[in-house]
């Protein structure tokens, strides 16, 4: 049986990780097991709702933010832990300002096997319908196979990435993403205008209540 390293106690924990200035400061496992050291890395859901939007062609900054409802220090902060992991990489797209898109290496797209069981696991629990379409309907490229609850890849095929499928958005899913969008530009614009406001409202000078002074003339007596 296999009891991993000595030198790691019993019951190891996940301890914070001190980065120097300009890291992330995220956690990492001291345990062997290969499940804590895979959460270490993917976690909670934001990693794979962020491999998610890269699987759909969005890769801006904004783009992610938008679909997934994160903050932007809290997507800034994980798109630099997984820059750092090596799951993703930025590739500059404007020079003037500087702005970055994201692409999933091979190591992220290694994630794809593990979003499709947690995709098949919830058609098969999650209490659907009879006749309730899924929120992306996807097909097998090499074979045209609908992928459901109780699809596998074939065997000795090359491990399986979404780049073997073909996709289509639910009428569904499809609403939900555009009112994310429409929600996010209009914080957008709000926060646009309060902040114009704010400016203004500096800007201007309020004359102080200065009291009246009465000057008096004196005679001068001879």
């Amino acid at each position: 049986m296999y009891r991993g390293r000595s030198a790691i106690k019993r019951n190891s924990v996940v301890q914070p990780r001190s980065e120097g200035q300009g890291k992330v400061k995220e956690e990492i496992c001291d345990s062997v097991c290969e499940i804590s050291r895979a959460l270490s890395v993917v976690g909670d859901r934001w990693t794979l709702l962020i491999m998610r939007e890269l699987t759909f062609g969005m890769r801006k900054f904004e783009e992610i933010q938008a679909l997934t409802g994160m903050s932007s220090h809290l997507l800034s902060n994980r798109l630099k832990r997984m820059e750092e992991e090596g799951l993703l990489e930025r590739k500059e797209y404007s020079s003037h300002p500087v702005r970055y898109e994201y692409h999933a290496t091979a190591k992220g797209k290694g994630l794809d096997v593990v979003t499709l069981a947690l995709r098949s696991w919830m058609l098969r629990y999650g209490h659907y319908n009879p006749g309730d379409e899924p929120a992306f309907k996807i097909t097998y490229k090499k074979t045209g196979e609908i992928i459901d609850a109780n699809w596998q890849p074939p065997r000795g095929s090359k491990p399986f990435t979404f780049d073997d499928v073909d996709g289509a958005l639910s009428e569904a899913f499809a609403a939900e993403r555009e009112a994310r969008r429409a929600a996010f530009q209009s914080s957008k614009r709000r926060a646009k205008l309060g902040s114009s406001d704010g400016a203004l409202a500096k800007s201007k000078v309020t004359p102080a209540a200065i009291p009246a002074t009465k000057h008096r003339s004196r005679k001068r007596q001879g």
